[in-house]
């Protein structure tokens, strides 16, 4: 056993140098960062993942908004964590992140890794390789990311600001994705990562009636899925509905809904509404390789938005609170 364990090892070592090469260094993240001070983050990360996908599937879908909320916001610095204190309302209080789910993942993992390695691996980081992890559970591509990312010190509502709203059009959806580095294409693989998850009726139900000057009802959309998103509607602003048909596995089902017309959010279905990015949505629903190909490289780029580093962020010791 002793053997296999240090011939595994090696493997994983190899395979993590032959990705620093592949990716070199951004920001000062490194595919091995915690190789020597924290050999066993990766794994830590994973099985804690694991643990909670298998009691709650829903929570994979959680874990990627969460990352994805966090990186749109001052960067991927893990801000989306600290508590609101009396002095200051946190990102977390915001309106647009009151549905975010899965603290106690990053919590458990992080009071782990404190147990085996204190002080070494940031919150940020963590956060970043639980959506990784939570991809590949419910069926995604496998993909590996850089680490090294430091925990931020600031934590804001108002800069919730930045987070793209449910109801902007393609041509907004690309200027405001294009402002931070990623391209059209980009912008609708991230889009792909809706195939996990749903959407309350507060997100939706403006799309049901008083559309516009000249419509009632969102043109865009299939008529008898109006009817499924007006019966969920009726039970409150707080009702879910599923984003695609297989709303617990990463697939590239999302993308056939939305040529359907089935997309749950305005700015789901203005993908495939709008010429500008029909074409890529047909070839994610053609090809679901293409999309995770896509998927995993957008997800990588996105992770290394605005990241601290050295003197700039902290780790913290809990994800909660700022040291």
């Amino acid at each position: 056993m002793g053997i296999f364990n240090c011939v595994f090892g090696v493997i994983v070592l190899v395979n993590m140098i032959a990705s620093e090469g592949k990716y070199g260094l951004a920001n000062g993240l490194s595919m091995n960062y915690y190789i020597m001070a924290c050999p066993f983050a990766d794994g830590i990360i994973k099985n804690t993942v694991n643990r909670a996908l298998q009691s709650d599937p829903t929570l994979a879908a959680a874990l990627v908004r969460m990352h994805f909320h966090d990186c749109f916001v001052e960067g991927c610095d893990g801000s989306v964590l600290i508590d609101s204190t009396k002095d200051n309302t946190a990102e977390k209080d915001s309106p647009a992140n009151l549905s975010l789910r899965g603290y106690e993942i990053i919590d458990a993992a992080k009071d782990a890794l404190e147990r085996q390695c204190p002080g070494v691996v940031s919150c940020a980081d963590i956060l970043a390789m639980a959506a990784r992890d939570a991809v590949f559970f419910a069926g995604g591509p496998v993909y590996e990311i850089p680490k090294g990312r430091k925990d931020g010190r600031r934590s804001k509502i108002e800069d919730t600001i930045n987070l793209p709203a449910p109801t902007l059009n393609s041509s907004e959806l690309i200027r405001m994705f294009g402002q931070r580095g990623f391209t059209a294409q980009e912008m609708v693989a991230l889009s792909g990562g809706h195939t996990l998850g749903t959407a309350r009726c507060s997100s939706f139900k403006s799309r049901l009636s008083n559309f516009d000057s000249t419509h009632d009802m969102d043109p865009s959309m299939d008529t008898q899925f109006a009817r499924t998103l007006s019966k969920t509607c009726s039970a409150g602003d707080k009702a879910e509905q599923p984003f695609d048909s297989t709303r617990n596995t990463f697939d590239n089902d999302y993308f056939n809904a939305l040529q359907r017309k089935a997309g749950v959010l305005f700015s789901d279905q203005t993908l495939f509404a709008s010429p500008r990015t029909r074409g890529i949505v047909n070839a994610y629903a053609m090809n679901m390789a293409m999309f995770f190909f896509d998927f995993q490289q957008a997800m990588v780029k996105m992770g290394m938005m605005d990241v601290k580093e050295g003197s700039k962020g902290e780790v913290r010791n809990n994800c909660r609170v700022i040291n």
